[in-house]
């Protein structure tokens, strides 16, 4: 005899064929790298959304600007190190986060990131959907439509 019990509803189930994701336009002049790094993976997680899965990409495109402005707090600009092995010996590469704001600022943004989403395909995804500018302009007009964060 089945005894279970009548609930009278189903749960709702979000698939992938109902998701539309939107651009947010974020500005990082004078936010702090980890903070705001914080915020832009929540986005592209889509953990801000009601209808946030883990098996599902629910985030949206975030677009950065003046990502050579960004702040950072103490004397980590002198301090941090970001590392790179060549795979051979003696390959090892560091450089400090000034030297790394002074060659390319969109870098670290998106190292900071990508450490803060999940470690599989789905997070390369989520990753791709970030566009990062060192200065003012993108090209992304079009799809902003007044929409900023």
């Amino acid at each position: 005899m089945n005894r279970t019990m009548a609930t009278g509803y189903k749960a709702y189930q979000t698939k992938a064929s109902e998701l539309t994701p939107e651009w947010h336009l974020i500005d990082a002049e004078n936010k702090t790298l980890g903070r705001l790094s914080s915020e832009i993976a929540v986005l592209l997680q889509g953990k801000h959304k009601p209808i946030y899965v883990p098996h599902l990409n629910t985030g949206d495109y975030v677009i950065v600007v003046n990502a050579e402005k960004i702040h950072v707090t103490g004397n980590k600009r002198a301090q941090k190190m970001y590392y790179k092995h060549s795979g051979y010996h003696g390959g090892l590469k560091e450089r400090t986060l000034e030297q790394v704001l002074e060659r390319d600022p969109t870098r670290a943004i998106k190292h900071s990131v990508k450490g803060m989403l999940p470690k599989n395909a789905l997070g390369r995804h989520m990753l791709a959907r970030m566009k990062v500018y060192a200065g003012p302009d993108h090209p992304h007009e079009a799809q902003i439509k007044g929409n900023v964060t």
